[in-house]
């Protein structure tokens, strides 16, 4: 379309399309240009062309939006045939189409009154229109059974006898590709096509070749147009629901509708039975009917298993198609798109499976869109599936935590409530609803949560703990703490017991407010009903699978009655043998047993001189806060707290109850004594205070467990060489310098687990067997320090020439190992032993052993 528009010039320029204009990039300017000096009647003209342009595009926009262009397509197939075979006397006449895409040609064959025309498709290539559309030459033949190419199986289905064909290839005018292939069978008199049909025939081929190819062109852009907002219909219902059953029936709905397919399924994998499952409706679709399948047969199953797409355009010539299910049910299946769905993450998770598109086969642009659709329905599935998992575990913890008989509270990473349990609720006192509605306890509930913890628990240090956890991953487990809290009437109740929490004043603990709330004003003391708990408290963080911290878990053990049992225990015996009867019963304490444990001894070094300026209740305090936190890192690694004997502590890991690892919980536990000792003198040296120095002895073997006393006083205890030997390896610490030392039969339990250095073999004092003697010096995933290991490399070479009796390269060696740490206590002793030797060397049986004469 061109006009020509006078210039101001009188000037002559054509103007193109507008179509064609806007789409030359460069030539936008010019336009513009032209424009911009044109007299008011040529502007006029130029905006009812360029009206006129408009109106035409906004009709193809409409043509395509339309829903009856495939039928609007039918009919001007259906009349150009009618007049085709009019003009050129034949008995019958098919316009096939081209599709590229597919390589096949096809036409739509009208059938009966009311019923939609049926398609066909011819495989490019084959039979006589087949040959025509792949070589673009047309094809007269006047006896069609004479022709190799001829394909006689539609006469033998019909009856019917093709005598001469004339076969017309139509050429796109634009491109000069093939749109189509125009078939004639039988001129009416006899007699076979001519070369005057053929002329005839060519001129109206160009025209022809313009309209089918337009006619094409909008067919396809409406089913693009159809397919995208299909395509976003469904993703949009994928969307709205996060519940399997749901996501399930919609995939499966949107997918037909999308596909215009007959039927189609979801089939989802089962990874514990290894079957595809799905659920559809139920013949009166009030219901939905799970339907199971084996992963290793039949289409779906082909497509579970090799992630392959399977396009079938006769299901019955697929010899993975199980017919089974047509023949029970007279259903045909005639072709199947069967496509894979996988998750975010490219795990194959399910296929679904279309059956029997609406008119002919299922094209690559079907798969396109379905591959697409299958996209979006992987990350609603996902989403489902994980939406249900979360709901079955979160119920699942719910039981759990309303299950258990202690009262277990979760917080989030400020300390704020986020679960508590009906055993926590009972803990601080909130009644039972009469009527079993509930309606107290989830009132109280729902005042709690959200809440610090510990303006909730009036507990001491609770938030010092908690905040520790929370921060560093700490473990606190301390026994017997008090809570004090109070139950009121609410407001405006009088004395009805629709109660609240009261709390004490954090200034005034006489005085009780509810909730806590320093605003409200006190409750009356003659309607408080006062409650103290004697407690357990356990104080741990929850951790994500990284490692990471999410909130804390708080578990409250209330011991009130045990508490008050053992205070008429403690009158014969010491509070650990007095638990351990309540757990255990009092016969199988009262009977001795040999065991395999591990025992700890920990004292405090220069105690006399520490405490000598001190006035007496100074001491005492010092000490009281000192074993507080050792006998935490004795209780955090499962161990027994034996004995207090003046400034030293006794602990067993392995009894009264066994304990599989008891030497490795007791070498955490005296690394953590170490770790809660330099946090304790960290405290004391801000006021101005002196640092506590200790020394912790550890030794596995057998011991004797039991009670052991007088009638009167009793005591849970062990006895044995185990003992003797931690003893006295604790006082070994003061001769190498050490902190911790171990001897050889606990290292020997956990030699993978830690780094140490052998300090010697020595027979101590009382004892006739010599015992390997070792620094622990940390856990194995704890990373040396720069130069520690070399330092111990050498400090090793050292003792190997030292129990060589190799005693001039030992003295070097020490010697070069005490250039790196001069104040190694370990590497002094063993240069002072080496002089000795070398000036009065040991006896040539000497195998290394040191005896000591003190302990």
């Amino acid at each position: 379309m061109a006009t020509q528009i006078d210039g101001p010039s009188g000037s002559v320029f054509e103007h193109r399309s507008l179509i064609t204009t806007l789409s030359l990039a460069n030539q936008h300017s010019s336009l513009t240009h032209r424009v911009r000096d044109l007299p008011t009647p040529q502007f006029i003209n130029l905006l009812d062309q360029i009206t006129a342009e408009f109106e035409h595009f906004l009709r193809a926009i409409d043509m395509i939006n339309n829903e009856s262009l495939e039928i609007m397509l039918e009919q001007i197939l259906e009349a150009f045939t009618l007049k085709i075979g009019q003009i050129l006397q034949a008995e019958r006449t098919t316009i096939f189409m081209v599709d590229h895409e597919k390589q096949e040609l096809w036409s739509k064959i009208a059938q009966g009154d009311g019923e939609r025309s049926l398609e066909i498709r011819v495989p490019m290539g084959k039979g006589i229109s087949g040959y025509v559309a792949t070589n673009v030459t047309p094809l007269n033949i006047p006896d069609a059974y004479a022709d190799d190419r001829f394909d006689s199986t539609y006469d033998q289905k019909h009856g019917y006898r093709t005598r001469s064909i004339l076969c017309m290839p139509v050429l796109s005018k634009k491109s000069d590709s093939i749109v189509a292939v125009v078939q004639l069978l039988n001129k009416l008199n006899n007699a076979p096509f001519d070369e005057q049909d053929e002329r005839h025939f060519k001129e109206f081929a160009e025209s022809l070749g313009v309209i089918l190819e337009s006619c094409n062109s909008f067919y396809i852009a409406a089913r693009n147009q159809k397919g995208v907002a299909a395509l976003l219909k469904a993703i949009s219902s994928l969307e709205q629901s996060l519940d399997l059953e749901k996501t399930l029936q919609s995939v499966m709905e949107e997918a037909r509708q999308l596909m215009q397919a007959d039927r189609s399924t979801l089939w989802l994998i089962d990874e514990e039975s290894g079957d595809l499952w799905s659920k559809v409706k139920s013949g009166d679709g009030k219901s939905l009917v799970e339907l199971r399948s084996s992963i290793s047969s039949g289409i779906v199953g082909h497509v579970a298993t090799t992630g392959d797409v399977l396009n079938i355009p006769d299901a019955y010539q697929d010899p993975r198609f199980n017919p089974d299910a047509d023949k029970r049910t007279g259903y045909t299946t005639r072709t199947i798109l069967c496509m894979p769905v996988f998750d975010s993450g490219g795990k194959l998770i399910a296929v679904t499976q279309l059956i029997n598109k609406a008119h002919g086969t299922f094209t690559t642009s079907d798969e396109a869109f379905m591959r697409a659709f299958n996209i979006q329905a992987g990350v609603a599935l996902e989403n489902a599936k994980l939406f249900e998992s979360v709901l079955v575990e979160k119920q699942y913890q719910k039981d759990i935590l309303q299950s258990l008989s202690d009262a277990v509270i979760s917080t989030d990473m400020e300390g704020r409530i986020v679960t508590i349990n009906d055993a926590a609720l009972d803990l601080i006192g909130c009644p039972e609803d009469t009527d079993h509605s509930r309606t107290i306890r989830d009132r109280w509930q729902a005042a709690l949560l959200h809440r610090p913890v510990w303006d909730a628990l009036p507990i001491e240090s609770l938030r010092f703990r908690l905040e520790d956890s929370l921060k560093h991953g700490a473990r606190h487990y301390v026994p017997e703490q008090s809570l004090r809290v109070a139950v009121a009437p609410g407001p405006g109740t009088g004395l009805d017991p629709v109660s609240e929490l009261a709390l004490p004043d954090p200034n005034h603990p006489e005085i009780y407010r509810a909730w806590g709330n320093l605003a409200a004003p006190p409750v009356p003391a003659d309607l408080v009903q006062r409650i103290e708990r004697s407690i357990n408290l356990t104080v741990n963080p929850l951790n994500n699978p990284e490692g990471g911290v999410l909130g804390g878990l708080l578990v409250l053990e209330d011991i009130s009655q045990e508490k008050r049992m053992k205070s008429t225990l403690y009158r014969y015996m010491t509070p650990g043998v007095a638990e351990r009867v309540m757990a255990l019963g009092d016969d199988l304490l009262m009977k001795g047993e040999r065991k395999d444990v591990t025992v700890l001894f920990s004292d405090i070094r220069g105690y006399t001189t520490l405490t000598e300026d001190l006035e007496a209740d100074k001491v005492v305090e010092m000490l009281n806060a000192y074993f507080e936190t050792m006998v935490e890192s004795v209780f955090h690694f499962e161990g027994t707290l034996d004995k207090f004997i003046g400034d030293a502590l006794m602990a067993v890991f392995g009894a009264p109850l066994p304990l599989s690892n008891h030497a490795w919980a007791a070498v955490q536990s005296a690394l953590d004594m170490r770790r809660r000792l330099a946090q304790f003198n960290a405290e004391r040296g801000a006021l101005g205070q002196p640092e506590i120095r200790i020394g912790i002895g550890i030794s596995s073997g057998e011991v004797v467990s039991g009670n052991i006393g007088s009638q009167r006083k009793m005591e849970y205890t062990v006895i044995g060489d185990g003992v003797n030997l931690s003893s006295r390896l604790e006082g070994v610490t003061k001769e190498y310098g050490c902190d911790i030392v171990i001897s050889e039969y606990t290292y020997a339990l956990c030699a993978d687990k830690i780094w140490v250095r052998e300090l010697d073999r020595t027979q101590v004092k009382g004892k006739q067997q010599a015992v390997g003697l070792y620094e622990l010096i940390d856990k194995r995933d704890v990373p040396l320090p720069p130069g520690t290991e070399s330092f111990l490399d050498l400090y090793a070479q050292a003792r190997s020439a030292y129990t060589a009796m190799r005693f001039d390269e030992a003295l070097t060696l020490f010697e070069q190992a005490h250039q790196l740490r001069p104040d190694d206590k370990a590497v002094a002793v063993h240069l002072s032993r080496a002089r000795q030797y070398r000036l009065q060397p040991p006896p040539e049986d000497w195998d290394g052993v040191y005896i000591m004469t003190t302990k």
